[in-house]
């Protein structure tokens, strides 16, 4: 049945004025900024400081929120470009791909309501879980120097950052943009620093009044939950406003996210207090309450300093020696005074499964001295080495991480141990090369399974969707590999000019860090091989390591081989040690890892982001860019 004309006529105004209210709305208040001038015209209610362009995710629905319901003037600053990362739309890459994503980030923006966006241009220049490496190739005191000028220039009330703790997973480019905004909540206020913004470019000192993570990384009941359930003037939730805005990021597979039914649930995002001059209580709701400031506040109003410092069992002056990355941040959270945001992040070691692994137990600045007594969890075990060194063995098997305790008198350290493997090469004279099948010469090699519960981001079916199993052999110049893939589905969508960013489609990626324990990759051997490219050639090449590029052309004595089986398919890569920073000695170590990624999407289109499953030996969330969390193997 037909409405009457006039309710037709009604819905259809009432459709047309529901879509158009929000840019109406937009362009009012960009119309009452423009009249503004100087000071007032620069002036923001929130700055949001990221890494790369769509690393707003996690905080676009309650940005739609403050833009579009609230009338917030909101900025944007990206410390890069994401030059770095992979495209999904096209072969661009670098600078040419840096361009197509400021693109795509103007569109998202503007969707969003973000008023202005601004960019540090530091160089995202790969994939890394090292806050370290990424503040020296930043040059960390120019990149904070734009920052604290940004933030001079905007006088936000609230800066919303990223977490700048090393969990597992955290890009270091996201570690660093948290690192950065928190040293800026001070520096800013600070006139001794960067004192030429006041003395040349007639700026002041400004702090911002709150600063917020996103997430909640300290204890929920810290952590300031923001409803995402009232509707826009238009009629639409925040999340459907955000998830639209988002799909603009295409390069990054963010096309199907207005479909998707995981982001379209989200009720509320959280936020952790971090910094503020503000007392700050856990029943807000309001990332602005308290704000703005009466006017007779000075523009640097002292900070405070009300946040609970966090209980501990632990006595601070006895403990172990953790990984590079976790004593940097410690130190970072105690001279911020930030150590209520930190609550939840665990610290861990990695050790060796089957091997002694040694750390350091320090009783204030010194190793600790006198006899230390041990809890360990069931088979493993500890010794004392000598004053302060530890022997810590895991079982062979281990792969959970466990929690060893030490005493020193009545003083008490613990440390969260994460298990990794380990593999014996065995040396042997030679291998056959061109023969396809279960060749008995290989097959005498012990074999490593990677079966489906090694799984690292995503999950698998079973053994027939993926996983798989490889066997290593050295001959004291070549390391050979062979990996035989179980998969019900193997695409092959990668175009023969578009050998790049293997986790795109299926593939195999084989990392080697002849430091076994690096910080970060980019001192290793690092490649992605697609079995087969489009015209069914076996293509490989080195991504995130010491040179990047085409096996061809960066790795010159690289061989790769590769074949369908009936259950997948198979390859084989000849790898000169001297290629991998190795020397052909028994009892050579280093690091090592193989990564399996499934897609299954067969009519994937050309250069399409089909990841679906990654499976790995020594699998850990964000281990292709963690080498202190890859297996271990020794050449016999």
């Amino acid at each position: 049945m037909f409405p009457p004309a006039r309710t037709a006529l009604s819905l259809l105004l009432s459709s047309l004025l529901s879509s158009s209210l929000l840019p109406a709305i937009l362009e009012g208040q960009t119309a009452s900024r423009a009249n503004e001038s100087g000071a007032a015209r620069l002036k923001v209610d929130l700055l949001g400081v990221f890494a790369h362009p769509d690393d707003e995710t996690g905080v676009a629905a309650t940005i739609a929120s403050l833009s579009h319901g609230s009338g917030r003037s909101i900025a944007h600053v990206y410390c890069t470009r994401g030059e770095g990362g992979g495209n999904m739309v096209g072969t661009q890459s670098g600078p040419a791909l840096g361009i197509l994503r400021e693109i795509e980030l103007r569109d998202a923006l503007r969707g969003l309501g973000v008023q202005q966006v601004h960019f540090l241009d530091k160089a995202d220049f790969a994939y890394t879980e090292s806050l370290g490496v990424t503040l020296e190739r930043w040059n960390h005191s120019d990149t904070l120097g734009r920052l604290v000028r940004v933030i001079r220039t905007l006088r936000p009330e609230v800066v919303v950052t990223m977490n700048p703790a090393p969990s597992p997973g955290q890009h270091g480019n996201h570690q660093a943009a948290g690192w950065l905004a928190t040293e800026a909540f001070e520096a800013a206020a600070d006139p001794n620093q960067f004192p030429d913004h006041l003395r040349l470019e007639g700026l002041s000192p400004w702090r911002p009044r709150k600063l917020f993570y996103s997430g909640a990384a300290a204890n929920p009941g810290q952590a300031l939950s923001i409803a995402l359930t009232q509707p826009l003037p238009d009629g639409r939730l925040p999340v459907i406003v955000a998830a639209e805005a988002l799909s603009n990021h295409r390069s990054q597979a963010f096309g199907s996210i207005a479909q998707s039914t995981w982001f379209r649930r989200t009720t509320n995002q959280w936020f952790t207090p971090v910094c503020s001059v503000l007392p700050i209580h856990p029943t807000e709701t309001d990332l602005f309450q308290g704000l703005p400031l009466p006017e007779a506040l000075r523009a640097c109003p002292p900070r405070w300093d009300g946040f609970p410092v966090p209980e501990t069992i632990e006595d601070p002056d006895l403990f172990f020696v953790p990984r590079p990355a976790v004593a940097r941040y410690r130190e970072f959270v105690r001279v911020h005074r930030i150590a209520h945001a930190a609550q939840s992040f665990q610290a861990d070691v990695s050790v060796v499964a089957g091997q002694e692994t040694s750390l350091s137990l320090f009783r204030g600045r010194s190793l600790a001295k006198g006899t230390v007594q041990f809890q360990t969890p069931p088979g493993w075990s500890a010794r004392v080495i000598s004053g302060g060194r530890v022997g810590i063995t895991a079982p062979t098997t281990a792969r959970e991480d466990v929690t060893l305790l030490a005493w020193v008198g009545d003083h008490r350290a613990s440390v969260r141990l994460h298990p990794v493997p380990f593999l014996k090469v065995p040396r042997i004279a030679s291998l056959p090369w061109n023969h396809h099948g279960e060749d008995s010469a290989w097959m005498a090699l012990p074999a490593t399974t990677i079966g489906p519960e090694l799984s690292w981001q995503g999950r698998s079916d079973g053994a027939s969707d993926c996983s798989g199993q490889f066997r290593l052999g050295h001959d004291g110049k070549h390391l050979w590999v062979e990996i035989q893939i179980r998969d019900d589905h193997v695409v092959s969508n990668i175009e023969t000019n578009d050998i790049k960013g293997h986790w795109r489609s299926d593939s195999v990626e084989l990392c080697v860090d002849p430091s076994a324990g690096a910080e970060h990759t980019l001192g290793c051997w690092k490649a992605g091989i697609f079995p087969f490219d489009r015209s069914g050639q076996v293509r490989g090449a080195r991504d995130a390591d010491a040179d990047p590029g085409p096996l061809e052309t960066h790795s010159l004595g690289t061989r790769l081989l590769s074949w369908r089986t009936a259950a997948g398919y198979t390859l084989r890569a000849l790898i000169p040690l001297r290629e991998l920073g190795l020397k052909g000695k028994s009892g050579s170590g280093a690091g090592f890892n193989v990564l399996i990624y499934d897609g299954d999407k067969v009519d994937a289109q050309p250069g399409e982001n089909i990841n679906r499953t990654r499976l790995a030996w020594s699998p850990r969330p964000g281990v292709q860019g963690r080498p202190e969390d890859w297996g271990r193997i020794v050449l016999e």
